[in-house]
């Protein structure tokens, strides 16, 4: 059990329905598109899709939409799940996005009283997978509330700082009860990773400044080994303790819907982790498995493969 998985993400799960029909307010929508998602979920769902094993530790409800998570994500999407239990009585998220800017969708969360996600337990997780995993991808809203607070933070600390750990910095506004608690509790969590990624605006969250190259200095003085700073339309910044520093450009693409762009940057980029690439090749393939997806309409059904982004970063180098 605590040798065949290369990665182990951490965190949100929901049942998500996208808008089928595009640039109109959720209220004259006629029809949804049901898949499955969550960041820690879609980054598993990436990496699955580019040959590795990965599981997601987080919980569902116990009802037929938990059901249907766990069965696509087994079945469908090949990602172990292993470290997915169930609630008794909260009921499974659901997420619906709106597609009013496709670019830049909003996301209505029914996550109410609470979502089992936000209930993760020690005893729900083998520790030793925990320290020993090649890649523990933690994003920063499974550190929202307890007892999800604490278990993950138990987890960092467990894991020792161990290659890599990398703390995705994930601001997502309503899961939190305001930003200076979402300062605080992300910003502890950079002291147990090795790599952080994030926006400008995580940047801001996290260290207090959305500017890449202050923010980037601002990470690596906490003792990680790299920093990955996304500033959407000018590419991705890849700093490194080493003293790398360099501006990785994006792909151009029509964007059919933002959702899973960073999530499935976020599975190549293991990818490339696992594969024992320099971080800017990293980055790179990242950037092209963000533009695929954002080129389409779901995230988890639309990773793309590794053929698939192979092609997208030959062709951009002729």
């Amino acid at each position: 059990m605590t040798t065949d998985l290369e990665l182990l993400t951490v965190g949100r799960i929901s049942v998500d329905l996208y808008a089928e029909q595009l640039n109109v307010p959720i209220a004259q929508v006629r029809s949804f598109r049901k898949s499955l998602g969550g960041t820690a979920t879609n980054v598993a769902v990436a990496a699955a899709r580019l040959g590795h094993s990965a599981a997601v530790f987080t919980k569902v409800g116990n009802d037929q939409f938990g059901e249907y998570l766990i069965t696509a994500l087994r079945d469908t999407f090949k990602v172990d799940t292993r470290f997915i239990s169930r609630h008794d009585t909260l009921k499974t998220p659901l997420a619906f996005a709106e597609l009013l800017n496709p670019a830049d969708p909003s996301i209505i969360f029914y996550r109410q009283p609470q979502a089992p996600d936000m209930t993760l337990q020690l005893d729900d997780i083998d520790m030793d997978v925990v320290r020993q995993v090649p890649v523990l991808w933690v994003p920063g809203g499974a550190l929202a509330q307890e007892p999800a607070r604490s278990t993950v933070q138990a987890m960092l600390a467990h894991r020792g700082r161990r290659v890599h750990t990398v703390l995705d910095l994930d601001w997502r506004p309503a899961l939190w009860v305001d930003p200076t608690e979402g300062s605080q509790i992300i910003g502890l969590a950079i002291d147990d990773a090795t790599i952080a990624i994030g926006n400008r605006e995580e940047c801001q969250i996290a260290v207090g400044t959305s500017d890449p190259h202050q923010a980037a200095d601002r990470l690596l003085a906490r003792g990680l080994q790299a920093a990955i700073i996304k500033m959407g339309g000018d590419g991705v910044l890849v700093a490194t303790a080493e003293g790398v520093r360099e501006q990785v450009p994006p792909y151009l693409v029509d964007v059919v819907c933002g959702l899973g762009a960073g999530d499935a940057f976020g599975g190549a980029f293991c990818h490339g982790l696992l594969a024992g690439w320099d971080l800017v090749r990293c980055a790179r393939a990242g950037n092209a498995a963000g533009a695929i997806v954002a080129s389409r309409l779901t995230c988890a059904d639309d990773m793309p493969t590794l053929s698939e982004i192979e092609e997208m970063t030959n062709h951009a180098a002729h």
